[in-house]
C-alpha cells in the first residue's frame, strides 16, 4: 500500500468523484481508476460505491479513510520539517480560520508574526469550524482557529479569549444606543440569524432560541439569513435585529450604520479555540505563531 495510491484515494473522496479527482491530479480518469483498482486488490474489497448523485465510501473505504489521512499528514510533516531545516525560522505555515475570526485582532497578530519570521511562507484560508478541524486533522492546515472545542483525540485545543456577542440594530431603531433590563423585552422583535445547519455552530439561530428559552420565552419571530454580510445590510435597513459577534460590526459601528442595544442580563459569547494536530510536526515558525495567538487577549 503506497503513498501514491492513498493520495489518489483521498483525492477521489474529497473531490466526490473520479472525474474531478483526475482534473485535480492532472491525470486521466482511466489512470486513477487503475490506481484505485490496485489499491482495492491490496485491501481485498471495493473502496467506493455508487450512490444517487455520485460515489460514496464503502465500508472498507470508511475504515481506510482515517489511516490514509494520517499517512498524508505525516508525509506533509516530513516535507515541512525539511523545508524548515533549510529555511531556519522559515518554511510553510498553513493557517485555517473561521471567517469572522479573521478580523483586526488576527491581522495584528499576523503583522507581528511577519516581522518576527520574515522567511515564513504563511497561507490563510477560511472555513466553518468543522471544516477547520478537518483541515488540521488531515494536515492541510498547521494551525486552526475555530469556535467551540473539538474533542477529537487527533486534535489539541487551547482556549483563547471568547468572542463577545452583542445585539445589533439599525441606528433608527427605537432602542438604538439604549439599555434594556432583560432580553425578554426584545421578544417581540424580528431576529435575523444563520439557519441551524449540521456542522456549523457559529452564532446560529439556536444561540438565540436558547437565550430566550432560559427566560421562559418559547417562540420568537425570526428570519434565516445564511450570509453575515446580508444580515448586516438587512439590519441597517431596519428589517430586524441580530445577536452577532461584536468584532464583525466594528466598521459599521464606526461608520454609524449600525448601533447596539445593551441587554443587562445577556452575557453571550462564542468560545474561540486554537488547534493543532496531536503529534503533528510544528516548525519553529509555526510554534512562534501559536505562541503569539496564545498571548493575544482578544482576536476581535
Amino acid at each position: 500500500m503506497d503513498s501514491e495510491g492513498l493520495h489518489t484515494f483521498l483525492t477521489i473522496h474529497r473531490a466526490g468523484g473520479f472525474s474531478l479527482a483526475a482534473e485535480r491530479l492532472g491525470r486521466s480518469q482511466p489512470a486513477i481508476s487503475r490506481r484505485i483498482a490496485l489499491l482495492e486488490a491490496e485491501v481485498g474489497a471495493p473502496l467506493f460505491e455508487r450512490a444517487a448523485g455520485g460515489i460514496v465510501l464503502s465500508q472498507a473505504g470508511r475504515v481506510l479513510l482515517p489511516h490514509a489521512e494520517r499517512v498524508a499528514a505525516a508525509l506533509k510533516d516530513s516535507a515541512d520539517a525539511l523545508d524548515a531545516l533549510r529555511d531556519g525560522d522559515g518554511g510553510p505555515v498553513a493557517l485555517a480560520a473561521v471567517g469572522t475570526l479573521a478580523g483586526a485582532g488576527l491581522s495584528a497578530v499576523l503583522k507581528r508574526f511577519a516581522r518576527t519570521c520574515p522567511k515564513a511562507k504563511l497561507t490563510l484560508r477560511t472555513a466553518t469550524s468543522i471544516e477547520v478541524s478537518e483541515l488540521v486533522r488531515n494536515g492541510e492546515a498547521t494551525v486552526g482557529l475555530r469556535y467551540f472545542e473539538d474533542f477529537s483525540p487527533d486534535l489539541r485545543c487551547e482556549a483563547l479569549a471568547p468572542e463577545k456577542l452583542v445585539v445589533a440594530c439599525a441606528p433608527s431603531h427605537r432602542l438604538a444606543g439604549r439599555k434594556v433590563t432583560s432580553l425578554r423585552e426584545l421578544r417581540g422583535e424580528r431576529w435575523l440569524a444563520f439557519p441551524d445547519i449540521p456542522g456549523r455552530r457559529e452564532f446560529a439561530a439556536g444561540n438565540i432560541f436558547t437565550q430566550f428559552l432560559m427566560r421562559d420565552v418559547a417562540e420568537i419571530d425570526w428570519m434565516p439569513v445564511d450570509s453575515l454580510t446580508a444580515q448586516k445590510r438587512l439590519i441597517e435597513a431596519g428589517f430586524g435585529i441580530s445577536l452577532i459577534p461584536e468584532s464583525s460590526i466594528a466598521e459599521e459601528r464606526k461608520a454609524k450604520s449600525l448601533a447596539l442595544i445593551s441587554v443587562s442580563d445577556l452575557k453571550a459569547v462564542n468560545p474561540v479555540m486554537v488547534m493543532t494536530r496531536r503529534g503533528g510536526y510544528l516548525s519553529a515558525a509555526s510554534g512562534k505563531l501559536l505562541e503569539m495567538l496564545g498571548a493575544t487577549n482578544n482576536l476581535s
